[in-house]
């Protein structure tokens, strides 16, 4: 489990199966070769944080929450991300850490980075 605390709330967020099978409902693609729809939601939502994607932190952070106690609503995620206060750089990377260590998604996290890193280097 990992933890935020919002709104002086301590909120717990799961990146367990539950989650990768809720995240990777939320971005599907069809094979072109095979026909068959693949889900790719995990992989969409890496990198849309990386590309800076605020929704995509709530969505995270939504579905990472689900079945935990306390629950946070998606509205307060919203309003947290709002909020002046929030430092939106530093829980981009905290949400970026907390998928880089769970083990449903390390893997995933490891070979999109490493991806990234590879047409970096050969765009130079």
């Amino acid at each position: 489990m990992f933890e935020l605390t919002i709104n002086n709330t301590v909120y717990q967020f799961n990146f367990g199966f539950g989650f990768l099978r809720d995240i990777n409902k939320t971005y599907k693609s069809v094979d072109e070769k095979t026909k068959q729809e693949r889900e790719l939601g995990l992989q969409y939502n890496i990198a849309s944080i990386i590309d800076g994607d605020v929704e995509a932190i709530v969505t995270i952070l939504d579905i990472a929450n689900k079945g935990c106690d306390p629950r946070i609503t998606r509205q307060d995620i919203e309003k947290y991300i709002e909020d002046e206060n929030t430092n939106i750089d530093n829980l981009f990377d905290t949400v970026m850490d907390f998928l880089s260590k769970a083990n449903c998604t390390k893997k995933e996290v490891q070979k999109f980075m490493e991806n990234l890193e590879e047409l970096k280097k050969n765009q130079n």
